[in-house]
Formats: C-alpha cells, structure tokens, sequence
C-alpha cells in the first residue's frame, strides 16, 4: 500500500518540470477568455467608430462604382481599381483590425506568459489512434470541453433573443433613415449585440481561467518518487555527493598540512584544540591562520609542527579564542592582538637563543580577552 501511494502524482510539479512543460510547448490557456477579449474589443470598437467606419464604407462603394464608359470596356484597368478599392477598404477598417489583433495577441499572455516551442509541430501519430480519441471523449477533460461548448451554444442564444428583442425597433426603423445615417446606426447596434455577447463570454471565461489551470496543474503533478529521481538527477546521487565533500574535505586538510611546516607557531589547547599562525612583518598587517583543527587533526598538527621544528605554545584560551574566531587564512581579530604579540615575542626570543645553552622563560600568563570561548 505505501508504495502505491508513493506512485500517485499527488505533488506539486516542480520548476524544472514546469520549465520543460513550456519547452514542450505546454502553457494554460482559456479559449473563452480569448473569444470574450476579442468580442469585447470588437463590439466596443464598433460602436465609437460606427459612424466614422459607415462613412468610408459608403464613400468606398461609391467610388468603385464611379467609373467611365473606357475604363469599364478596358479590362486593363479593372484589376488595378479593383486594387485600390482593397486598400482603400483596409484602411478604413485598421483601427478595428488593430484592435482585434491587439486582443488576440495580448488574451493568451494574460495566464499563460509568452511561450514558443517548435515541439508542438512534429507530427505526432499516436493522435490518430481511435480508440485514443475516444477515451479522449469520454474523459474528464473531454466532458468539460463538451459542457463548455453546450454553455457557449445556451449563452450566444440567450443573448440574440434578447438583442434582438430590446433592439428590434432600431433595427426595423434603419429602413427609413437616410442611407449615410442607417450604415453608420447598423454598425453601432451590431456594436451592443458584441459588447452584449462579449459579457456573457466574459462570464464563462471568468469560471474557464481557473478551471484551465487547475487542469494545468493538475496535469504537471508529480509523485514522490519522481521527485526524488529529479532531486538526484540535480543535485546529483546523495552517496556521490558526500564521497565528493568527504574528497574535498581531504584534500583541504592535506593543504592545510602542507602549510603547517612554514607557520612561526603553534597554539595549542594543549590537546583539544591547535592553531598555527604566520606572521611576516613585510608582508602581513598581521598574523594569519594557516592551520587550525580539534582533536585528532590538532594532533597531527602538533606531530608535524615537532617533524619541523616548530615552536608549540599551550595557551588554552588563547587557542580556543582563535579557533572560533578565525577560519584558515584570516587575520587574527584586533582583540588578540596583544596576546598574540606576547606569543611571538617568545617565539622570536627562541629563535635568537637558538644554538645557546640558555632557553628563555616562557610567558607566564597569556593575556587572552574575558570574551574569548569558554573552555570545552
């Protein structure tokens, strides 16, 4: 039972499956909103610019019709008016082409963003498979797709009875108007029936957006198994991954241990904690962190710190102080300055004895600030 549970796509899909769905191609998208958005534009377009667009009409009819006894016996001279005619009529109807193609372009990028693909062009012949096609028919989608289609049928029908209902005087008496006025009066009330029916769209796009992409989403869901195999196809194989962190941790300590021979001196717990410092007048504003580990790895820092000769100071609180305050290749904080200072003045006085039978004292006491780390 649980791993019949792990199988079902109850998830959320992740970016990347989401990324490679609009690669395919695959972006929601509500038909009804497009038609309501077209419709509207349309209807509103109509009627301010009835009057206007009635005019150039009427002006377009009637100078084609307008010509001579030679140009109308020339056939040479047909197919060039008739030319003229075509772009005279498109330019009278561009504002309103202008708008319909401006709501075309703009209702897709309302939910779905823009989106190319080239993937939805290839064929693709399991969409010919009948009985394909009909559990397409007869699925949830499918039958959504059917009560839609039902809902539009209802919803334009409904809204031509009452057009034509609360417009019927007007559109009895353009019979008796004047022919410029009743062109211009025809185009505003087709104007009202769009806006009209635009609205009703409006409705049913207003319950088809939500629908569109809960189906989206719906349909981009995922298993927990599949995100686990898109985890590690990432991010890679967890195993993999802690040999790499396990690799590189090692090959930090060895550079870490290469850089302990050239430190000035060890700072040391005198077990738990070691910490090697460099500190080049020339060079350095101040000393620097070249080494620094607990336990087992201060250990070997204290072993090839006395392979080398290097001084090893214990110093407790000055030892643990620099190890929380310091990562490998840092200055030391100004707080232990002084403390430090006092550290590499000894070290500098055994350097100087060096060869003599005389060693000087260590330090007494290091002077570490009461803010350092407390002991473990």
């Amino acid at each position: 039972m649980a791993e019949a549970d792990q199988g079902e796509r109850t998830e959320r899909a992740t970016p990347r499956r989401l990324e490679e769905a609009r690669r395919r191609g695959e972006v929601p998208r509500s038909r009804d909103l497009g038609a309501a958005l077209v419709t509207l534009t349309g209807g509103i377009g109509l009627y301010l610019t009835g009057g206007t667009l009635g005019g150039r009409l009427l002006q377009l009819v009637a100078g084609s019709m307008s010509f001579s006894r030679d140009e109308a016996l020339d056939p040479a001279q047909m197919l060039p008016a008739l030319g003229r005619a075509a772009l005279q009529g498109l330019l009278g109807a561009a504002p309103i082409l202008g708008l319909l193609l401006a709501a075309a372009v703009l209702a897709p990028l309302l939910i779905g963003g823009w989106n190319f693909s080239a993937e939805p062009l290839s064929p693709d012949w399991s969409r010919l498979d009948p009985m394909a096609g009909v559990r397409r028919m007869f699925s949830l989608r499918g039958l959504l797709e059917i009560g839609k289609g039902l809902a539009r049928v209802a919803v334009v029908a409904l809204v031509a009875c009452v057009v034509l209902k609360s417009q019927f005087r007007a559109l009895a008496g353009l019979g008796a108007e004047p022919l410029r006025a009743a062109i211009g009066h025809a185009l505003s009330l087709a104007g009202i029936a769009l806006i009209a029916l635009g609205g009703a769209l409006g409705a049913i796009a207003a319950v088809d957006v939500p629908l569109a992409l809960w189906q989206y989403y719906r349909g981009l869901r995922m298993s927990r198994d599949e995100i686990r195999e898109e985890s590690k196809d990432v991010e890679g194989n967890p195993e993999i991954r802690s040999r790499i962190r396990r690799a590189q941790q090692e090959l930090s300590r060895r550079r870490m241990m290469q850089d302990v021979p050239r430190a000035d001196v060890i700072v040391t717990n005198p077990t738990h904690y070691a910490v090697a410092l460099r500190y080049e007048e020339s060079r350095m504003r101040a000393p620097i962190v070249v080494a620094k580990g607990t336990d087992l790895v201060a250990l070997r820092i204290r072993e090839i710190a006395a392979e080398h000769r290097v001084p090893v100071i214990e110093a407790p609180p000055l030892a643990r102080a620099l190890h929380a305050s310091c990562e490998l290749g840092d200055e030391i904080p100004a707080r232990l300055y002084a403390a430090v200072a006092q550290v590499l003045t000894y070290v500098y006085q055994l350097r100087a004895a060096r060869g003599r039978s005389v060693r000087p004292p260590a330090p007494p006491r290091i002077d570490t600030p009461p803010d350092a780390p407390p002991s473990r």
